[in-house]
């Protein structure tokens, strides 16, 4: 029964009852009063207390239901941040792996590079003693052609006059010009004797210098010439090439395997052939004297270019 349904049945009791009851018993009943009163009272308090409680917990409910849908929120949001992660992993992963092929493959052209290098050192030392053993070679050719050329400036000046014979050393070569009014008869590729003489000394030195070869060139004017025996200058340069180097292989006994001729006509002029002079200047017989030319191949070979250094 409600409390205080309970207190108004009890007034109601003792007012049925007041007139009967004693004195005693209306102050028992309302002592009862009073002490119902302040139980009453204190069911106030409790219930208020309750009630404030209830409220606490229902706010402190709010915010822990607030607080765990935060947690959700950022537990997703972690979520999604670790899958990111997994992934920035995974593609990290696949970089270092690419990394490690090129690195590994760098490696390989590193030891390549080193190997080509090395070879290519290798070559260029080659080459470069190869490069010493040619100028030592062109020191010594260069040392006997000057040699070879006093000796035939020697030998020639003797009852020669200076504009009939030039001798001058060019590179690996010996040149000796010599005019025609020397050498032949006007218009004619015949030797003359004087030339004869001449063409002795010459032979001399090419006999005691058994690794030379002797190439004879033979040129002309501008001057057209054409008879029974010559078609035009070509013709004439040639035979009179030839006919010195016949003269040297019949008449000086020079080994004809070391001999060339080659006519060069009216070409590769020394001076214009506008006047006599030039003419005369162009008219003329050169003999190159040579090293042999399997000499000059094996130069070209490091070993036997070595031989000849020495």
């Amino acid at each position: 029964m409600d409390k205080s349904k309970y207190l108004i049945f009890l007034l109601g009791i003792m007012l049925a009852t007041s007139s009967c009851v004693s004195k005693k018993k209306f102050l028992a009943v309302q002592d009862d009063l009073t002490k119902v009163q302040k139980d009453l009272g204190d069911c106030g308090v409790d219930l208020n207390r309750y009630m404030n409680q209830l409220t606490a917990c229902q706010q402190e409910k709010d915010r822990i239901s607030a607080s765990l849908k935060s947690e959700q929120s950022n537990s997703s949001l972690r979520e999604e941040q670790i899958r990111d992660l997994k992934d920035q992993i995974t593609d990290i992963r696949s970089q270092r792996d690419a990394q490690l092929q090129q690195v590994e493959g760098l490696t390989q052209l590193s030891q390549s590079a080193n190997k080509n290098i090395e070879e290519t050192l290798s070559q260029l030392e080659t080459k470069d003693r190869y490069i010493h053993l040619l100028h030592a070679a062109k020191s010594r050719t260069d040392s006997i052609n000057l040699a070879l050329a006093v000796n035939l400036k020697s030998v020639l000046a003797k009852g020669l006059e200076d504009e009939d014979i030039e001798v001058k050393v060019d590179k690996t070569v010996v040149f000796i010009n010599l005019s025609d009014k020397m050498l032949y008869r006007s218009g004619s590729a015949e030797i003359s004797d004087r030339a004869n003489e001449v063409l002795g000394k010459i032979a001399t030195i090419i006999e005691s210098r058994p690794d030379v070869e002797v190439l004879v060139e033979g040129y002309t004017d501008n001057v057209p010439i054409q008879n029974q025996c010559m078609q035009d200058n070509w013709d004439l340069s040639v035979k009179r090439a030839t006919s010195v180097v016949r003269a040297l292989q019949e008449n000086h006994d020079i080994d004809p395997n070391r001999l060339i001729a080659a006519g060069r006509g009216e070409w590769n002029t020394l001076a214009t052939n506008d006047t006599e002079e030039g003419r005369s200047i162009n008219r003329r017989t050169r003999i190159v004297i040579m090293p042999k030319l399997d000499q000059f191949y094996d130069l070209l070979n490091p070993k036997m270019a070595a031989k000849l250094a020495d």
